[in-house]
């Protein structure tokens, strides 16, 4: 039973196959940046702090479930570009209700609001279903073998919630980070497009990787200014 099960998912430890986990596991880290940045944001559409830890963690678990089954039927998938195509409408259409929406008053936050914990998560699970379109191909392109696929993605879900959390705070903190987040997420829904147009047209991983870090330093750069207007001396009655 074992055999088989190993057999299916091309098991097969070496130090080959621990360098090219590294590998993978570092493309998760690189390429869930604004993965993350978008998660987070979606959680804070609830505007409670507990509500949105606990949006985040069944969000991810519903997530990992929709990536392991992507992983197992990525063979299939990859023979529809009708997939890739809902994924970049989803992640354009995440964008453009972000920067066409109001401001709240008390932050600077864009994103939808919810009521309750369980519109949050089918959100947040099926945004990080339409970027792993983009990140399992690239994982399966570094590695037929399907095991390590699965551990990269396991490990690439953990770092996923770890970052986001981080995210969730950082975004109170600079005023740039939402948006820049969201022009990343605008970068993966074309190059989901342009997959789907002409694989000749999908620029490099590097370039990408390059973009989205110029794009989030520029969201850092700006600190929210949380800094309270000092009220002008009253003036002193004269005497009579």
């Amino acid at each position: 039973m074992l055999d088989r099960i190993f057999d299916y998912l091309d098991f097969h430890f070496s130090l080959e196959a621990l360098i090219v986990l590294l590998i993978l596991v570092l493309l998760e880290a690189l390429l869930s940046a604004d993965n993350a940045i978008a998660l987070a944001a979606i959680a804070k559409g609830l505007e409670d702090k507990e509500l949105e830890r606990k949006a985040l963690n069944f969000g991810l678990v519903v997530a990992y479930v929709l990536r392991i089954s992507l992983i197992l039927t990525a063979t299939w998938v990859q023979q529809f570009w009708q997939f890739e195509l809902l994924g970049a409408a989803y992640l354009l259409w995440l964008v453009f209700q972000h920067f066409t929406s109001e401001e709240s008053k008390d932050d600077h936050h864009h994103g939808p609001r919810f009521n309750s914990l369980l519109q949050a998560i089918p959100v947040i699970a099926f945004t990080d279903l339409a970027f792993s379109l983009d990140s399992v191909t690239t994982a399966i392109a570094v590695s037929q073998e399907k095991w390590l696929v699965l551990t990269g993605a396991t490990i690439g879900i953990i770092t996923l919630r770890f970052m986001a959390g981080l995210f969730i705070r950082w975004l109170d903190e600079y005023e740039n980070l939402e948006d820049a987040g969201y022009v990343t997420v605008a970068f993966v829904g074309l190059r989901l497009l342009l997959k789907v147009v002409n694989d000749n047209l999908v620029p490099p991983e590097w370039i990408m990787i390059t973009a989205i870090f110029l794009i989030l330093g520029w969201g850092f750069s700006k600190r929210v200014n949380t800094e309270v207007p000092e009220l002008e001396p009253e003036k002193s009655e004269v005497s009579k």
